[in-house]
C-alpha cells in the first residue's frame, strides 16, 4: 500500500502503515468555542494564529482548519484562516468543512497538497466533493456514513467506506489518497464503541488497504478525566492500525500515549521520538554525546540474552 503524502509549500508529511502516527491538531475549530467563533466572525484571527503556533510547538504534524460558524461567510473565513495559518506555520493542513463552497475557497488559496475533510457516502455529496479533490490533486477524508445516517453495524460502515473508495477511483483519486474515518462513537453512550472501532480499523487496513483517522476526542465525550480515555483509545487504535487522528497535542496524557504506542508498534526507530520528548531537562548539555551516553544507548538497544 502506498502511503498518503500531503504537503505545505515547504514540508511533506507521510501517513502510512508502519510509519509514525500523524497528529493533526484539532484546535482551529469554532464549534463549541464561543470566543473563537465571535473573534473570527469579527475578523480577528489572532487566536487562530496563536493556536496554530502552539499546536505545532507541541508536536502536531498537521493542522485541521475549520471555520464553521452559523450565519457567517464560511468560504471567506476559511480562506482567510488557511492563508494566515500557512503564514505562521509550515505544516500541511486539513481543510475542514461540510460546505462545498468553503472547501473550494480554502483549496483556491492553499499552497501544497492538502487533506480535504471531508466526503461522506451520499451520492450527491460524492459527486460534488470528489471532482473538486481530483481537480486540486488533494487527499480526502472519507467519513463512513451515507443517506441513512451513521449505522451501528460496522459491516454497513465498512460498505460505505468501500463505496467511497471505489467512487474516488472513478474520479482518478487513488486509494492511498483516501483516508477513512470509521466514525468513533462516545464510549459513555455506547459501550461497544471502542471494540467496534478497533475491529473496523483492522478491516479497513487489511481489506481496503487504506489509512484511517478519526476525531479522537469524540470517544471520551461526557466522561471525567477525558484525556486519559482519549489517549488510551488512541494507543489501542494505533495497535489496530490507525495511522493518524484529529486530536490535541496540547494534552500531555494524549500525546504521551501516542508516542508510547509508536514505540511499542515499532514505528519509532530507536525510540528516538520518545527519547526526545522525555529527555531529562536537567541532564548536562554534553552528556548525551559522551562515551558513557553512547554506551548506555547501545546497551538499551541490545536485546536481552
Amino acid at each position: 500500500m502506498s502511503p498518503t503524502v500531503v504537503s505545505s509549500a515547504t514540508r511533506e508529511v507521510v501517513i502510512g502503515f508502519d510509519r509514525p502516527f500523524v497528529m493533526i491538531g484539532e484546535r482551529i475549530n469554532p464549534t463549541g468555542r464561543k470566543l473563537l467563533a465571535e473573534e473570527m466572525r469579527n475578523g480577528d484571527f489572532s487566536r487562530v494564529e496563536a493556536d496554530a503556533v502552539a499546536q505545532v510547538g507541541a508536536g502536531a504534524h498537521m493542522l485541521d482548519v475549520n471555520a464553521g460558524i452559523p450565519l457567517a461567510d464560511e468560504p471567506a473565513l476559511l480562506a482567510k484562516a488557511v492563508q494566515l495559518v500557512q503564514a505562521v506555520t509550515d505544516v500541511p493542513l486539513s481543510i475542514d468543512s461540510s460546505i462545498i463552497e468553503a472547501l473550494e475557497a480554502g483549496l483556491a488559496v492553499y499552497q501544497g497538497k492538502p487533506l480535504v475533510n471531508s466526503v461522506t457516502g451520499e451520492d450527491e455529496v460524492m459527486e460534488r466533493v470528489l471532482p473538486l479533490v481530483a481537480r486540486h490533486g488533494a487527499a480526502v477524508v472519507a467519513i463512513s456514513n451515507d443517506e441513512t445516517g451513521i449505522s451501528m453495524d460496522i459491516d454497513v460502515r465498512f460498505a460505505v467506506a468501500k463505496k467511497i473508495v471505489e467512487r474516488a477511483a472513478d474520479h482518478g483519486i487513488p486509494a492511498h489518497d483516501v483516508v477513512v474515518d470509521p466514525l468513533v462513537m462516545p464510549i459513555g453512550a455506547l459501550g461497544t464503541a471502542g471494540r467496534d472501532a478497533f475491529a473496523l480499523i483492522r478491516r479497513l487496513r487489511e481489506e481496503l488497504l487504506v489509512n484511517t483517522t478519526c476525531g479522537a476526542s469524540n470517544v471520551s465525550f461526557g466522561l471525567p478525566n477525558r484525556q486519559v480515555v482519549t489517549g488510551t483509545f488512541l494507543a489501542m487504535a494505533i495497535g489496530a492500525g490507525m495511522t493518524c487522528a484529529i486530536m490535541s497535542p496540547l494534552h500531555p496524557e494524549v500525546k504521551s500515549a501516542v508516542l508510547a504506542a509508536d514505540v511499542l508498534a515499532g514505528n519509532d526507530r530507536d525510540c528516538a521520538a520518545w527519547i526526545r520528548a522525555n529527555r531529562d531537562p536537567a541532564a548536562a548539555p554534553g552528556e548525551r554525546g559522551s562515551r558513557a551516553g553512547r554506551d548506555e544507548r547501545r546497551r538499551r538497544r541490545r536485546p536481552s540474552e
